[in-house]
């Protein structure tokens, strides 16, 4: 049987949250089979759940946030998607996390500190079937036209890839690669994704925190980009760090369906918000998909049984 993980023990970090700029503590623990991915926010004097799923996206500005069944005025978790890609990449299915603020810390901008934290509290099978949502027909949203164009597409594949496009007409990233394919079922998601740090343009800085964004973002934790070039000075991770932090947060932001993917993605421009749009597309058609198990290894998608190996 190909089975559900969580983890072996429990871990934690600290830090602080790339927009909030405040100091954030992070307990991830075990959690039941079928439980799913839940964050728990134990800083408010009654300590509220808070359950990754789609309908539970409530703002998707910059980050993607949820709150319990997406009230807007409850209890929020922020920018949840590189820890999401990580469980991903790692094929983790269910988890606590308990969270002392209302944004997951930053670390180094990438998923590879959620990586090793999750790593280092070492992964566990459960006695239940892993589910996976098949994509059973081609869903697609799209918004804009000419220059503002920007789509999100998920079509059957037998297996889970991911193809993402970038354009932003910018000097310093239209020199890196613009385009790029990750297949999960290669195994290497730790090697070719989870490294890519987020990144950012001096010209946006005034506008972000105006509004209250930005204020944790360093150099640290992101790339920055003048007019014309990278100002971190040990330079980028990967030639086309770019589009590979888009794949990653693609991953983070598919993860809140609950279930690992059977499905190819493609984004052009796409983002949050357009990527939550696209999963509550397919939850809308019940057609378009289909919850599967396999109660024979060898008879999943090729790689996908082998994510994490369980030690």
């Amino acid at each position: 049987m190909l089975a559900q993980r969580t983890l072996k023990s429990i871990t934690r970090a600290v830090g602080v949250g790339v927009h909030g700029g405040q100091r954030v503590e992070l307990t991830l623990r075990p959690a039941a089979a079928d439980s799913g991915i839940m964050f728990r926010r134990v800083d408010l004097p009654s300590p509220v759940d808070i359950p990754v799923k789609v309908e539970a996206v409530c703002d998707t500005r910059m980050a993607t946030t949820i709150s319990p069944a997406g009230d807007p005025g409850a209890p929020k978790v922020n920018t949840i998607e590189h820890l999401l890609s990580a469980c991903a990449g790692l094929g983790l299915d269910n988890l606590v996390v308990d969270i002392t603020n209302e944004e997951v810390p930053i670390l180094d901008g990438s998923a590879a500190s959620f990586v090793f934290l999750l790593q280092s509290a070492g992964i566990e099978v459960q006695k239940a079937p892993k589910r996976f949502l098949r994509i059973r027909k081609p869903v697609e949203v799209r918004e804009g036209e000419g220059n503002t164009l920007k789509w999100a597409r998920l079509d059957p594949y037998d297996g889970y890839k991911l193809t993402f496009e970038i354009e932003f007409k910018h000097p310093a990233v239209d020199q890196t690669g613009q385009q790029f394919t990750f297949d999960m079922g290669s195994g290497q998601y730790k090697r070719d994704i989870a490294r890519a740090r987020t990144f950012g343009f001096t010209k946006d800085v005034e506008m972000m925190r105006s509004r209250g964004l930005g204020l944790g973002g360093s150099m640290d934790n992101v790339i920055v980009v003048d007019d014309y070039r990278v100002l971190n000075s040990e330079g980028l991770r990967y030639d086309d760090e770019f589009v590979k932090h888009k794949i990653l947060d693609a991953i983070g932001d598919m993860h809140v369906l609950g279930h690992p993917l059977i499905a190819a993605y493609t984004g052009y421009k796409s983002g949050h918000a357009l990527n939550n749009k696209l999963l509550r597309a397919v939850l809308a058609d019940a057609s378009a998909y289909e919850i599967v198990t396999f109660e024979d290894e060898r008879q999943a998608p090729a790689g996908l049984a082998e994510l994490a190996p369980a030690w």
